[in-house]
């Protein structure tokens, strides 16, 4: 198909890196969405009068001109414990496809049939994942947070055994890249250091263009991954999102959020929220992620150091120096982020900045206490005024004791009055990062009961459209933003595999 041209230059690797796979077409695929703006940002001439015919493609029943697909080749660090052998399990790599603008986007058919990798799974998804995925993913792009996204959806007019037997689904994701930490472990255990140069010239080549030219390449590759990853992180605990399973096979090295499984985004306000039915210990709670992200990047750093130095002992000392800064980006990235969602004007001294810090914690603090709705609290903070008015009441009643609340709300405009923003300038800035919708774990779940059960899509389109302008108070949409009633709480999440 001439609409969808795609090349392969992940194949130009070697074969060490894949094994050539092919989907395994279905019985009766159907579109349930295209996504027509991500498909113009690519460059993709697919009008309606195509749709059919790329359906076919979504599917995995017929191949875009140019793509000789492939399943990657990776390892994996899963819940602390390092597995050699993963790679792409029910994911088909099918190209590259490279946009007007020079961005080049990666696509993958995600639940599409067995794999060399698949082990002992069928390589398919069942479909309440793909319906997950695709809203979250999408979701997330509005929220201005790097991510992978969803090109299209369909179902297979095929069972899938889980738990019981359920719809299939296959979905269509893009990335800048979908080269993991668990990629170069998977050459480090093999004690193959040129795969693992090849490797990074790759990534270096595709998402890193900006260092080409320093002194030590490798390390400011290095110290750039870094960099993004801890800005990404960063950026989920300010909007409340839980990855659910930060395994190394599932971080990629562009810093782009990736494989939304088990995720979700937090209703009452937990330090330790999991949602993952699998992380019985909380190793990936909400709390967890920072620190998490350093562990997943020591990994990463252990894969590199042979290419930082030719003495082992000054390549160890280097990758120690850029991984001792993590903590001082992510802290950066976190400080200014949550000043901004808190309505507060940068500091220019230290201690400025540890009085902020201190007031915006405590809050989260008083929100735990009082099992204060994540997304709500801050919708209502940022209406305020630095004059109190009946908004506060509507804020006060997210909280079990009001008392903490109005205690907060004093200092935070105490500290408000040191600055020269008016209501309404601070009020729009915090309106821009504080979401009034996000893809709630109750909505979805009706999105996919409904679409489970009863064959109905139209719970999701309503969904998609209304998280499509996240920032932005939609008329006769209240149901979007309000928090679960008792019997509508998701506790826990699946990866659906």
């Amino acid at each position: 198909m001439k609409h969808i041209p795609l090349n392969n230059r992940f194949l130009d690797l070697g074969s060490q890196f894949y094994r050539k796979s092919k989907p395994v077409p279905v019985t009766a695929p159907a579109l349930i969405k295209f996504n027509k703006n991500l498909a113009s940002m690519m460059g993709l001439s697919i009008e309606d009068t195509n749709l059919q015919e790329a359906t076919l493609i979504f599917a995995g029943n017929q191949l875009p001109e140019g793509s000789i697909p492939l399943a990657m080749a990776y390892s994996g660090s899963q819940f602390g414990s390092f597995n050699p052998q993963l790679g792409d399990g029910r994911a088909i790599y099918l190209g590259e496809v490279n946009a007007p603008d020079g961005k080049t986007f990666d696509v993958q058919l995600k639940g599409s049939g067995r794999t060399a990798y698949s082990r002992n799974g069928d390589g398919r998804s069942a479909l309440g994942p793909v319906l997950r995925e695709y809203l979250v993913s999408e979701a997330m792009y509005k929220l201005n947070v790097p991510t992978t996204r969803a090109l299209a959806a369909v179902t297979t007019g095929e069972e899938v055994a889980r738990e019981t037997l359920g719809p299939g689904g296959i979905l269509t994701r893009v990335a800048s890249s979908f080269v993991r930490v668990g990629t170069f472990q998977y050459f480090a255990a093999k004690g193959d250091l040129k795969s693992i140069k090849i490797l990074a010239d790759y990534v270096i080549e595709r998402n890193y263009q900006n260092i080409n030219g320093v002194d030590n390449l490798y390390l400011e590759f290095f110290k750039s991954v870094v960099e993004r990853q801890a800005k990404l992180i960063a950026q989920w605990m300010q909007l409340g999102f839980i990855h659910g399973v930060m395994n190394t096979d599932n971080m990629s090295v562009a810093g782009e959020t990736i494989d939304y499984g088990p995720c979700a985004f937090m209703d009452e306000f937990n330090h330790n929220q999991v949602y993952s039915f699998i992380d019985r210990g909380g190793r990936y709670a909400y709390s967890q992620q920072p620190p998490i992200g350093l562990w997943n990047l020591t990994r990463l750093a252990e894969c590199l150091v042979p290419l930082f130095a030719e003495d082992t002992e000054t390549a160890v000392e280097l990758a120690k120096e850029v991984l001792q800064s993590y903590e001082t980006s992510y802290e950066k990235a976190w400080l200014e982020g949550m000043r901004i969602k808190f309505g507060l004007v940068r500091s220019d001294d230290n201690a400025g900045d540890i009085q902020d810090k201190k007031l915006i914690e405590s809050l989260f603090e008083i929100m735990q206490m009082n099992h204060a709705d994540f997304t709500l609290t801050f919708f209502y903070l940022s209406r305020l005024n630095l004059i109190e008015s009946d908004i506060d009441e509507k804020l006060k009643k997210l909280f079990d004791k009001t008392e903490s609340i109005e205690a907060w709300l004093g200092r935070w405009r105490l500290r408000l009055s040191e600055e020269t923003t008016t209501d309404e300038e601070r009020q729009l800035n915090m309106q821009s990062v504080n979401p009034v919708y996000i893809p709630r774990n109750h909505l979805i779940e009706e999105v996919i009961r409904a679409a489970e059960d009863n064959n109905d899509f139209t719970l999701f389109h309503k969904l998609h459209v209304v998280l499509e302008d996240p920032f932005t108070l939609q008329p006769g949409m209240d149901k979007y933003m309000l928090p679960p009633e008792p019997e509508q709480v998701v506790e826990n999440t699946f990866c659906g595999t």
